[in-house]
């Protein structure tokens, strides 16, 4: 009895420290997607995207592993979270600027903080808040690309028709939104390619393979492609299981 409760302990302590390592990695996934629609004249775009942060620091590995390989960066909400340090997201910001211009979208979490501060502090690292606005890009051909954000849906702050306003009608529309439940509220017309989302963890801790959210996932809709993310921290326990953390370099091209 006494070898079987010892096997016991070493098999949870194993599956602990599997946890910890799922939680604390360091993957980059590179998803490539074409668009028969998608501007020629931009060639390929490519966006290095993170979301759910929480209370990680952004490893030096990621960073490096991204360098000069994306044109800007998308941070999906939740940057931060409540008792998380200033210092800590700032850093996290300045590591960020090194892979190319960064825009921000608002998540849950970011809102348990003192907000008015994390508004000021993005506004002085320069990062763009696309609170229901838009960022549209031009290429040297005239053909343009906007980048669409929406605020937080869980407080009723999202307004997708204000940041549709705001994009180029004519536009290759891309859509940051913290929660992925943005695209019931997209419809055909509003020719809307890619939604780029986090919030659910992927589950964050599948038992026997189940947990309240899939994995994170690219999925093709009817009105929009779908990317959610896994995510790259945890909330409350420090742990995953069949859902690594991880964060995008996103290539887009015609095809």
């Amino acid at each position: 009895m006494g070898y079987i409760i010892v096997l016991l302990l070493i098999l949870g302590a194993g599956l602990i420290l599997y946890m910890v390592k799922e939680a604390f990695g360091n993957h980059l996934i590179e998803n490539v997607m074409s668009f028969e629609d998608f501007p020629k004249s931009f060639g390929s775009v490519s966006i290095f995207f993170i979301s759910d942060i929480h209370k990680r620091l952004i490893s030096d590995d990621i960073i490096t592993a991204a360098m000069g390989k994306a044109d800007i960066v998308v941070i999906g909400g939740d940057l931060t979270e409540k008792n998380v340090p200033f210092e800590r997201v700032k850093k996290n910001l300045e590591k960020l600027k090194k892979l190319g211009p960064v825009y921000f979208v608002w998540g849950n979490n970011d809102y348990e903080t003192d907000y008015r501060k994390l508004d000021a502090i993005l506004l002085d690292s320069g990062v763009k808040v696309l609170d229901n606005t838009a960022a549209t890009f031009e290429s040297v051909d005239g053909e343009k690309l906007s980048l669409l954000g929406v605020d937080d849906l869980n407080q009723e702050r999202d307004r997708l028709d204000l940041a549709l306003l705001d994009a180029e009608d004519k536009s290759f529309k891309i859509l940051a939104s913290h929660y992925p439940d943005i695209t019931n509220k997209i419809f055909p017309e509003h020719n809307i390619r890619l939604v780029l989302s986090g919030h659910t963890h992927g589950g964050q801790i599948h038992i026997l393979g189940y947990s309240p959210y899939e994995q994170g996932k690219v999925e093709k809709l009817v009105n929009t492609t779908l990317l959610i993310s896994n995510g790259y921290g945890t909330t409350g326990v420090p742990l995953r299981l069949g859902a690594p953390a991880q964060c995008h370099l996103i290539t887009l091209k015609n095809g």
